[in-house]
């Protein structure tokens, strides 16, 4: 209970590196994190998938990957978890996750979700299974996170254009021709839409004809 009150999980290192698995197609890396400007490391596609999703979610402000390891008592031995990732949302609240890649849970992963929700309900935190995602929004947000660095922001000027062009919702490539040369207007638009400046249905498959809007028009 004090460790959950006084320690800054989100800013710990891994307790350990995930393990490279003979077979599966992604091994394990690093992502920069546009959030907190650190690498944060995952194991797994899934994982790489959740992070590079949380690292856009404007309701986090720090992520981890398994900084703790939670243990506790069952008949005759000691059960141990570290959950994969440690999240700090922008209320204070504190968030343990596990991601997977299939869609339901097997009958002991839905019995550790259950242990591990109320060792985090017992210090009020929050814990999420993070599961499968649409298709065409994981490409899309793949596609615009390749723009989540602050260098593809442009000036502030080009930024200016960008929320006056789309101060209400205009065809993507009508908006960028409209302000400038595109090979330098579309890194700013794609930094944009990752930052939650404009926004766009990521639900449907980006185009040139694709509504753009800034986020004040909504």
């Amino acid at each position: 209970m004090s460790a959950a009150a006084e320690v800054v999980f989100e800013n710990c290192l891994p307790l350990k590196p995930f393990p490279a698995r003979k077979g599966k197609r992604l091994a394990p890396g690093w992502w920069w994190s546009a959030t907190t400007g650190r690498l944060v490391h995952y194991g797994s596609a899934a994982m790489r998938l959740h992070v590079m999703l949380l690292d856009r979610d404007p309701r986090v402000i720090g992520l981890a990957a398994r900084p703790l390891e939670l243990r506790w008592h069952v008949p005759s031995r000691v059960r141990a978890h570290a959950p994969q990732l440690m999240l700090r949302l922008a209320d204070g609240q504190g968030v343990l996750a596990d991601c997977t890649g299939r869609g339901e849970l097997s009958r002991c992963q839905r019995s550790l979700a259950a242990v591990v929700g109320e060792i985090c309900t017992a210090v009020g935190w929050r814990y999420w299974v993070l599961g499968p995602v649409d298709p065409i929004y994981r490409r899309n947000v793949t596609w615009l996170a390749g723009y989540r660095h602050p260098r593809h922001h442009g000036s502030q000027l080009l930024a200016a254009a960008l929320q006056e062009a789309f101060a209400e919702p205009a065809p993507l490539w009508e908006g960028v021709r409209g302000i400038g040369d595109p090979l330098v207007v579309l890194p700013a638009l794609f930094h944009a839409l990752w930052a939650g400046q404009l926004a766009a249905e990521l639900e449907a498959s980006m185009h040139e004809r694709m509504p753009v809007w800034a986020q004040a028009a909504e």
